[in-house]
């Protein structure tokens, strides 16, 4: 059995990713704030792990971590409170990840960003704009270190039910995919350890999510 520690295990696609990998027989930990999360986790077949990226240090973060064989970081502010709390989680925190990753020997890293056309065209707040630019340079970050990284790209993300249906590429036309799909893809690129060091673009689509993925994996 594999061991996954989710950083941002209580977000939505956390908690859907939770679920799928638990349910394929994966041991996983789910790094989380709130304390009223606990039970929730429990029940999606998540081992809780209470810590905050705006507390814990390298150290800390990498003797919770020890033991997996997979980070997945999907973590993210959210938009709420302001540019401080998306340079403080989406950019800080992951470098905090990275940093806690390799200390812990963990040397497969997943990184849920953002699609970079992302509301291009559309007057957006400076907030967003802030958001977008810790987003590309936590991807430069993860992309410039030692892992054995894999970057997704997701375009809108939807709360509808997933189709198992999604189209990925290296450069794709944007689109939304549900979270489902979203945590779905996530999974087939864990069962997929050929599938590294590549940044993939996700939206939904008529491929079927295993197929998708598979067509990513290097020879």
């Amino acid at each position: 059995m594999s061991q996954v520690f989710i950083v941002g295990g209580a977000g939505k696609i956390g908690r859907r990713l939770s679920q799928q990998l638990s349910m394929h027989g994966y041991e996983v930990l789910a790094l989380y704030r709130n304390p009223e999360q606990t039970e929730e986790l429990k029940s999606l077949g998540a081992a809780p792990v209470p810590g905050s990226l705006l507390e814990l240090d390298v150290d800390a973060l990498a003797t919770l971590m020890a033991g997996s064989d997979v980070v997945v970081f999907c973590a993210g502010a959210g938009g709420k409170g302001g540019p401080q709390m998306t340079n403080a989680i989406d950019g800080q925190g992951l470098e905090l990840a990275v940093a806690a990753a390799r200390k812990a020997g963990i040397p497969r890293f997943l990184l849920v960003s953002a699609f970079p056309e992302s509301f291009r065209g559309k007057e957006v707040s400076e907030t967003f704009e802030n958001y977008m630019v810790v987003k590309k340079l936590a991807d430069v970050h993860l992309a410039e270190s030692d892992l054995d990284w894999v970057i997704l790209r997701p375009g809108t993300l939807l709360d509808t039910t997933g189709t198992g249906k999604v189209r990925t590429g290296l450069a794709i036309p944007y689109g939304e995919v549900s979270r489902d799909d979203v945590a779905a893809t996530l999974l087939e690129i864990i069962e997929r350890p050929t599938v590294s060091r590549v940044i993939i673009e996700l939206t939904q689509g008529d491929t079927p999510v295993g197929e998708s993925v598979q067509r990513l994996a290097r020879p």
